[in-house]
């Protein structure tokens, strides 16, 4: 039932994509506001608190209503559980940035590309280049695959029904809205929320980059993964980013110019110089990538009925 619930919400969100602003964004933001106003005094605690107060509830609440679905029906418990990955894994949000951006390059419509390139990850591109746009793209299309796909799969086996899937993605919402507030009046109420997401990613981004390395060049990817993941910022997209350029044989990271400066950032990846068809290259690796994970969940499901 878990390999079945995976391929028809991948399938139904490909097919019909979800307005995720709409139907998650704006019901989950409204319900931060409400924590927010209702919690935090600029504590680290408050922010505690609030954090397990929803995500700890959302996540048994799920559970327990899969259970009894499970009880009524098997089927409609696996109704259920498409309809909350299909909910909670939105990559199709993002990926139409990523489709958009690789047709413009290829039309030589790079004023276009650097539009979209600025919807998508916020700033401004104006003085990119066309290798900057790709190689941008492609950072921000390996960290979406594994937060919008890999990772909440990874949830979605380990715990029961979707309850996993919806511990990730509540997680992932509040390190963005809390964690990443510098405002004064904000405090320290959302630093547990960042520390929490990446505990909960921290196993999820080692098995996405072990899947992009055995899905491309294992060798490469797994060297700039142990080299250059630990020069980036953000640790977990370092590891993202260094291991599916290693794997691709491409370039990323590299000064960009962004926002009307040059951002100086360091090199990841290795071989050539990032271009329209390393973004379709990068297409292929998280296609392959996630064949891999399908597969090896097919295995233990095939190994476990044989066992049993």
């Amino acid at each position: 039932m878990t390999l079945f619930s995976l391929i028809i919400a991948l399938l139904v969100e490909q097919v019909r994509p979800l307005p995720v602003q709409q139907v998650v964004l704006d019901p989950l933001r409204g319900l931060s506001r409400m924590l927010v106003e209702r919690f935090n005094d600029g504590q680290a605690r408050h922010g505690r608190v609030a954090w397990w107060l929803i995500v700890l509830l959302a996540t048994l609440a799920t559970a327990v209503i899969y259970f009894l679905l499970w009880h009524v029906h098997p089927v409609i418990a696996f109704a259920f559980n498409v309809a909350v990955l299909y909910l909670t894994m939105g990559f199709r949000q993002e990926s139409h940035f990523f489709t958009d951006i690789h047709l413009a390059l290829r039309m030589g419509e790079l004023d276009r590309a650097r539009s979209l390139l600025a919807e998508w990850r916020g700033g401004q591109y104006h003085e990119a280049s066309s290798s900057e746009v790709a190689r941008l793209a492609i950072e921000q299309a390996l960290v979406a695959a594994h937060r919008n796909v890999f990772a909440v799969a990874f949830w979605f086996i380990l715990l029961p029904g979707p309850s996993g899937a919806v511990m990730y993605r509540l997680a992932r919402f509040f390190a963005e809205d809390w964690g990443r507030r510098t405002d004064v009046e904000f405090g320290e109420f959302g630093r547990f929320a960042q520390r929490a997401f990446e505990a909960i990613d921290w196993l999820p981004v080692r098995l996405t980059a072990a899947s992009f390395s055995v899905a491309g060049d294992f060798e490469d990817a797994i060297y700039c993964w142990r080299t250059q993941a630990m020069l980036w910022p953000d640790r977990s997209s370092g590891i993202l980013i260094a291991s599916g350029g290693g794997a691709l044989g491409v370039r990323l990271g590299m000064p960009v110019h962004e926002s009307g400066e040059i951002v100086e950032r360091p090199e990841m990846g290795a071989g050539e110089e990032a271009d329209a068809d390393y973004m379709q290259s990068t297409v292929g690796l998280v296609w392959r990538a996630l064949l891999v994970c399908l597969l090896l969940l097919a295995l233990v499901g095939v190994a476990g009925w044989m066992g049993g």
